[in-house]
């Protein structure tokens, strides 16, 4: 059992958070766009990789281990990668939802269905990453503690006595948020606290409905 007053470790100032977690989920993201099909990447195909990729290495040159730093450029670097790469995700799933509505789609289920479970993974992943970059300012914020009221609530933050003395959440927590709740339509058992929070998880699990719906629909009309 922790000490009634004791302050948990989420709440204090840490050495920050290891990047190899969010680091490799942006680089599966990048992959994921890679081999996409044409028709549901952004127009140039190649550009919008290789932009991503290039602010990544930046935030790998600038802050390679840790994610501790708080400056302006490189916060703004972060947030513009995360906004890259939901944008494509976005486009991905309109190019996809549109081709299923007015029938332009190859008629192959194992390619839209292929296609379906790599739009809906880009869903998942970059939903984890705005969670991630969002939830009480962000990595950097959180290590050094900024602020004390959190925008998830996770179950180690209501039963401390149940987690090791030095948690706090990190990617691994925000994916398994953004995955339980693209695949339920709802929160599981991380609770969202503030409005944004609540918005995004909206927003998220709209779009998986409508991707699970209309592909797995589409692809069973193929097969008949």
């Amino acid at each position: 059992m922790t000490d009634a007053g004791a302050v948990p470790a989420w709440r204090k100032r840490t050495a920050g958070e290891s990047r190899l977690a969010a680091t490799g989920a942006v680089v599966g993201m990048v992959v994921l766009q890679v081999v996409l099909p044409a028709e549901f990447r952004p127009q140039p195909t190649w550009a919008w990789p290789a932009v991503e990729a290039l602010l990544l290495v930046v935030l790998l040159v600038a802050n390679p281990v840790r994610i501790n730093r708080e400056e302006t450029w490189l916060r703004a670097v972060s947030l513009g990668l995360t906004g890259l790469l939901g944008l494509a995700t976005i486009w991905s799933v309109a190019l996809l939802v549109r081709g299923l509505i007015d029938g332009t789609l190859s008629d192959e289920p194992m390619k839209l269905l292929g296609s379906g479970l790599a739009v809906w993974l880009t869903n998942v992943v970059v939903f984890a990453l705005g969670y991630w970059e969002f939830d009480r300012g962000g990595p950097a914020a959180r290590a050094h503690a900024r602020e004390p009221l959190p925008d998830f609530l996770f179950v180690q933050m209501q039963s401390p006595h149940l987690a090791s003395r030095d948690w706090e959440p990190e990617f691994m927590d925000y994916f398994y948020l953004a995955f339980t709740n693209a695949a339920a339509f709802s929160p599981t058992d991380v609770m969202p606290m503030s409005r944004w929070a609540k918005a995004a998880m909206l927003v998220q699990s709209a779009i998986s409905l409508v991707l699970a719906a209309l592909v797995v629909a589409r692809a069973i009309n193929v097969l008949k």
